[in-house]
């Protein structure tokens, strides 16, 4: 093990226990504790898997989290220990990064978060305006598209996918002026992700990748004018906080992969591994339904704090569809027929 990956480990280590999570002990990690002797083998000690995300555990993805864990629990009862890190920022990990890290090193047993980068079919999922609604959004990603993420990310990387999160659609905010058509975002610094970086230069936005921890400061100080996102994210990272006007642009879809490290998942006991593709298969479309209601409820919740929320008649909508348009040309050249046809391309 290396100096980095010995202090990354201390850190984990030193942050769960000060949190009274009891997460993982000293001196073992999830790889050696999936090697305890368990029932589920004929043997004798529980078998610990430990949870990871990056959003206190009210969020539609901490509760999905925990809906595995109880389908786990009732199935095999004293057989495994289930544990959760609902937040790893909270541990002083920058989110997504901090849980790739965990997982791939063994210390977290199941993960989720956002990707795309090196991964057309994500990146071809977050193409600005693809979607009409969430209901073609979800058959896509339960269909070739998903397939063909998962298929890059396990030839990739040392992981197993076993289901995506819906981080869903996401709309446009700012603290500066009402944002109507693209002339509105003229200028502003608006904080996003790198996969929508060309879509907001083409918006006529100045494009920002701030990491997730320093976008609050940023929105505060007045370095960032604003951020896109869903509203569950907004009102989870207490973004609301920052900005008063927000637009329904539903400009891009992104889903979170569900994530295993892959050597330590397969040497699980079989039943172990069927249970749990099924128990994250339910809990996806769990954690879709409460997306759905986060997204309602966290539109109200920016509404109380003084937020304006502007829907976007279908005149309007077409303007900034327009404006985004080199990107399905450049498209074409950038995926495969077939990955393209998968989306109707």
């Amino acid at each position: 093990m290396t100096e980095k990956n010995l202090m990354v480990r201390r850190q984990f280590l030193k942050a769960s226990a000060m949190l009274g999570g009891g997460f993982i002990t000293a001196g073992s990690s999830i790889s050696s504790a999936n090697a305890q002797e368990s029932n589920l083998g004929g043997v004798t000690k529980p078998f610990r898997i430990v949870m990871g995300g990056y959003g206190p555990s009210t969020s539609s993805f901490s509760q999905g989290l925990k809906r595995i864990g109880d389908r786990l629990e009732a199935r095999f009862s004293d057989d495994v220990e289930i544990k959760y890190v609902y937040n790893v920022m909270d541990l002083g990990y920058d989110g997504a990064g901090g849980l790739a890290t965990l997982v791939d090193h063994g210390w977290l047993s199941l993960a989720y978060m956002t990707m795309f980068a090196g991964i057309p079919a994500l990146e071809l999922a977050a193409l600005p305006f693809l979607f009409s609604d969430s209901a073609s959004a979800r058959a896509a990603m339960d269909g070739a598209l998903g397939r063909s993420a998962i298929e890059t990310i396990e030839n990739d990387t040392n992981y197993r996918v076993l289901g995506f999160f819906e981080n869903g659609f996401r709309h446009v905010s700012n603290n500066t002026r009402p944002v109507q058509s693209p002339d509105d975002l003229a200028g502003l610094a608006i904080r996003v992700l790198a996969v929508q970086a060309r879509t907001f230069e083409l918006l006529g936005a100045k494009p920002t990748n701030t990491p997730l921890p320093g976008v609050f400061k940023g929105l505060e100080s007045g370095q960032l004018d604003g951020q896109e996102n869903p509203f569950e994210n907004v009102v989870t990272y207490s973004l609301y906080k920052t900005q008063r006007y927000y637009t329904e642009t539903f400009h891009s879809y992104l889903s979170r992969p569900i994530f295993v490290n892959r050597l330590s998942f397969d040497a699980w006991p079989t039943e172990l591994q069927t249970e749990l593709r099924s128990a994250v298969q339910d809990a996806v479309s769990f954690q879709r339904g409460l997306h759905d209601e986060a997204e309602v409820s966290a539109a109200e919740t920016i509404r109380e704090s003084g937020g304006e929320i502007i829907q976007l008649t279908p005149a309007q909508r077409a303007k900034f569809i327009d404006a985004v348009a080199p990107i399905y040309v450049d498209a074409q050249s950038l995926y495969s027929r077939e990955l393209l046809s998968s989306v109707g391309l």
